[in-house]
């Protein structure tokens, strides 16, 4: 029997809402978890819930752990910390399976449906979501921090940015024009408002055609009425879905009133966690495509399951990132495994840069598409130079047989186990 030996978060201060959870066993095997918002919190529930636990457990079992830390009792509903706590665990099991036998996750999960996955571009910025605030808001005065600066450059000219995505070998991208306008609770739009937040999609289509798939984002901002009123106004403009209308994405009725008024697909949903949520809503007939969080909704084992559901209801999934480079490669395993895999989301602004500064491998899009990984686990480890920055900051519980942490020892803070002296 393996055991896990040593559990340790990972954190960057330039990164203030990335975690990573890293798990290693007494054969020397380690694997890679991530999730992302309130690290704090999530960093919290892993020393003070999970990794007194989960030490001395085989990590072999991964349904079995994903089942305890999933548990539901007070505090494991939807996204909470403890549920990505509990996320980045899973993630790490799994990357550790890969490694151990050799194989990608996505062969570890029962084997590819594809050799590669359609991948469209969030259109966000260098640092969007890196810090406290949920979305940066483009003023008129604000300047492009670099050339993939796509937040500003969908605010000025939707068009030229769509050119450039398809030079990039992106054939996809989203956008949130209407975001600004629902500061009062987004019970209701104007029309002024929704002319203005339209005029993107007109450039996208007057400069590109039809060469692009342009997908909407509502960032669970409106009201079922105004949403319908959003979601009508884009029909003319070929959306292939609009993301998260509600500002309740688990709102059951007020999503089957949206479905049954506008000809939009409707998308969701990276809020929510666990399978239940997704069966009713599926049940229901509520969604047209199955959007998963893996750092958020239980990891890989609780996607799968997520994904099966899709599957059976013959709605296609889609695989969350704009949040790190962990949930990218997660997120693209499945993808490649999951029937109904249909895009990975990817956020070329952190691809192309930061991204590439933590983890030893990152997918580019090629022809439109991201190819199946085929190094073992996930296909990546955390880069060395990680190890040597001076905000790094590791907290370690066990007894481990690496030596990897020592590369910081002064942000280093080595917890004994419980019921230990």
């Amino acid at each position: 029997m393996s055991m896990i030996t040593a559990v340790r978060t990972i954190r960057i201060t330039d990164r203030p809402n990335l975690l990573w959870v890293e798990i290693e066993d007494d054969e020397g095997h380690t694997g890679l978890g991530e999730s992302f918002r309130g690290a704090d919190a999530v960093a919290a529930s892993v020393g003070e819930q999970v990794a007194p636990w989960l030490l001395g457990q085989d990590p072999r079992r991964i349904e079995a752990i994903s089942r305890v830390l999933t548990r539901p009792t007070v505090g494991y509903g939807g996204s909470g910390a403890e549920i990505r706590a509990a996320s980045a665990v899973d993630i790490a099991l799994w990357d550790m399976a890969g490694k151990r036998h050799g194989a990608p996750v996505h062969e570890m999960l029962g084997g590819a449906a594809r050799d590669r996955v359609k991948t469209y571009n969030t259109c966000a910025g260098y640092d969007y979501n890196s810090g406290g605030s949920m979305v940066r808001v483009i003023a008129a005065d604000d300047e492009s921090r670099g050339p993939y600066d796509d937040q500003v450059a969908f605010n000025r000219d939707a068009g030229a940015l769509a050119e450039s995505l398809l030079a990039h070998g992106i054939h996809g991208m989203k956008i949130w024009p209407f975001d600004v306008f629902a500061s009062a609770g987004g019970h209701s739009i104007d029309l002024v408002s929704l002319e203005a937040g339209l005029e993107p999609f007109r450039q996208i289509r007057k400069a590109v055609g039809d060469r692009m798939e342009v997908m909407c984002e509502l960032h669970s901002k409106w009201s079922v009425t105004a949403a319908i009123r959003i979601c009508q106004a884009l029909e003319e403009h070929g959306v292939f879905w609009v993301e998260d209308p509600l500002n309740k994405m688990d709102n059951i009725p007020g999503l089957q009133d949206m479905r049954a008024k506008v000809r939009v697909p409707i998308c969701g949903s990276e809020t929510l966690g666990g399978t239940a949520t997704f069966r009713d809503l599926l049940a229901a007939q509520a969604l047209d495509v199955v959007m998963v969080d893996l750092g958020w909704c239980g990891g890989l084992t609780v996607g799968r399951k997520i994904a099966a559901l899709a599957e059976a209801y013959g709605r296609p999934l889609t695989a969350h990132d704009c949040t790190g480079p962990v949930a990218l490669l997660a997120g693209l395993h499945l993808c490649i495994h999951a029937p109904t895999g249909i895009y990975q989301e990817m956020v070329r602004a952190a691809t192309s840069t930061w991204y590439q500064d933590l983890l030893t491998f990152i997918p580019s899009p090629q022809d439109g598409h991201l190819l199946a990984p085929t190094g073992p686990g996930l296909g990546a480890t955390l880069h060395a130079k990680v190890w040597q920055r001076p905000d790094l900051v590791v907290q370690e519980f066990g007894s481990p047989r690496s030596q990897r942490a020592r590369a910081a020892p002064v942000h280093l803070q080595r917890c004994a186990r419980p019921g230990s002296d």
